[in-house]
């Protein structure tokens, strides 16, 4: 009874919400729901695992979510998903709440859900997943997750004896190293292409997580991504993974999977693994051939863009999205930069995070990071802004061998002073990276004054 009652609270709970703004509510309802009955998605009806997939991992969830959940809709399948990125426990909860009928069944071909690294054996407790997919397991929210070995143990722990079949990253040493666990491996990843990049002597690699000796990469595709093995034990990638992606054409932007060609939605290098992971589970969870995915590729949005462009007067402003808590993307926004070869002024507002207690001014990542490349390119000034970690950030472009001439640096995020350092470039050609909610001060500012956004 204790179900029912929560569930049609729930119900109600999403139905007020939906007068009220229908893009909120992503948690709140199952936040509700599971106070009064706390085992509320074991007794949801009609769910077979084997058609349940979790993805898991530290980059690059979100977007693979919203990716398979596309190509499978556009093949004609129906999914229940938490496609709002709500993937604790209380979000997968209200996915199915929104998706039952009153009386707690689920109809659907497929589950799809995107759930914390921490939260995977909290969830699979009560809805057991016979399906995971892992991205990559690499630094990430220190102050909530530790180290990524951490995390690696907590999640191999939860796999252990499970007899799931799992979809692993090939050439992410701590993703590769769970398949000891699985009933079954697929594994996805990407060919070598014309932004795979090394990295000089001075880089400290990670340790390997079966032996903790070192890994040596051949090269990388992402930061901490590529070709890899471990110097002592021998963990090691494969030559070749079972979903590769290949023949990658960045200026065309296309690339090929077994054969099919693939139109590229987003021609950035990170997005070719959340590429290889959708045609992967596509063909081996519901059966669409590549080159049926393929098709559903061209009419792919991802929610929440990583890349935008605004004009101000008369300065062209690439902002580039990031996750304030980890390297990795932060180095494929430093390669996307290097990489274009015209003059530029690189605005960088790495900030202090705030997003949990205790809140802490992270600065690790950009050391973390080459940034040789973007030194050597042609960089008319640096600007350094957001409280605190501005210092940081400039020192870290000084070791590189930047004059400190060239930086400007603002112990603030006020961006009145953001777009006056901006106005004052003589370059046209702004990146941008800062917080999001930076980023979306300036984007209301300057929609009121009618200025283009792409």
């Amino acid at each position: 009874m204790k179900f029912y009652i929560a569930l049609w609270s729930a119900k109600l709970i999403n139905a007020m919400i939906n007068v009220i703004d229908s893009s909120r509510g992503t948690n709140f309802a199952g936040e509700k729901a599971m106070k009064i009955d706390p085992k509320m998605i074991a007794h949801f009806k009609g769910i077979d695992p084997e058609k349940v997939l979790f993805i898991t991992g530290t980059n690059g969830k979100s977007t693979t979510n919203n990716l398979i959940n596309h190509v499978l809709k556009e093949n004609g399948k129906t999914v229940v998903s938490n496609l709002e990125g709500a993937n604790l426990i209380t979000g997968v909860c209200t996915a199915l709440i929104k998706a039952s009928s009153l009386s707690g069944r689920v109809r659907a071909d497929y589950f799809i859900f995107e759930t914390d690294e921490r939260y995977v054996p909290v969830i699979r407790e009560q809805l057991p997943a016979a399906n995971l997919l892992v991205t990559n397991l690499q630094k990430d929210q220190v102050q909530r997750n530790g180290d990524p070995d951490f995390i690696y143990r907590k999640l191999k722990k939860a796999a252990a004896g499970q007899n799931m079949r799992l979809f692993l990253n090939n050439e992410e040493p701590r993703a590769r190293a769970f398949d000891e666990d699985a009933r079954e491996v697929v594994s996805y990843g990407v060919a070598s292409h014309s932004e795979s990049f090394c990295k000089g002597g001075s880089y400290v690699t990670m340790a390997c997580p079966k032996c903790h000796h070192r890994i040596n990469f051949a090269y990388y595709n992402n930061d901490g991504v590529g070709p890899f093995e471990c110097s002592h034990c021998g963990h090691r990638s494969a030559e070749h993974a079972d979903y590769e992606v290949e023949n990658v054409n960045f200026k065309k932007r296309r690339f090929t999977v077994q054969g099919a060609e693939f139109p590229m939605p987003y021609d950035t290098p990170y997005m070719l693994y959340n590429y290889a992971a959708a045609v992967a589970v596509a063909k081996e969870l519901a059966g669409i051939e590549p080159q049926d995915a393929a098709r559903a590729f061209g009419s792919f949005k991802n929610v929440g863009g990583r890349f935008e462009i605004l004009h101000y007067k008369g300065k062209t402003i690439k902002y580039m999205r990031i996750k304030q808590e980890n390297p990795e993307t932060l180095q494929t926004s430093i390669n996307v930069m290097a990489a274009d070869p015209n003059r530029k002024m690189v605005a960088l507002g790495l900030c202090p995070l705030v997003d949990m207690i205790p809140h802490y001014a992270n600065s690790f990542y950009a050391f973390d990071c080459d940034f040789s490349k973007l030194v050597r390119s042609d960089v008319e000034k640096y600007f350094c802004f957001s409280e605190r970690v501005c210092y940081d950030t400039a020192n870290r472009l000084i070791y590189e061998g930047v004059d400190p001439k060239d930086i400007s640096i603002a112990d603030t995020e006020d961006v009145e002073v953001i777009f006056r350092e901006i106005e004052e470039a003589e370059t046209d050609n702004i990146y941008l990276i800062t917080w999001l909610h930076t980023y979306e001060y300036m984007e209301k500012i300057l929609k009121k004054e009618g200025v283009e956004i792409e």
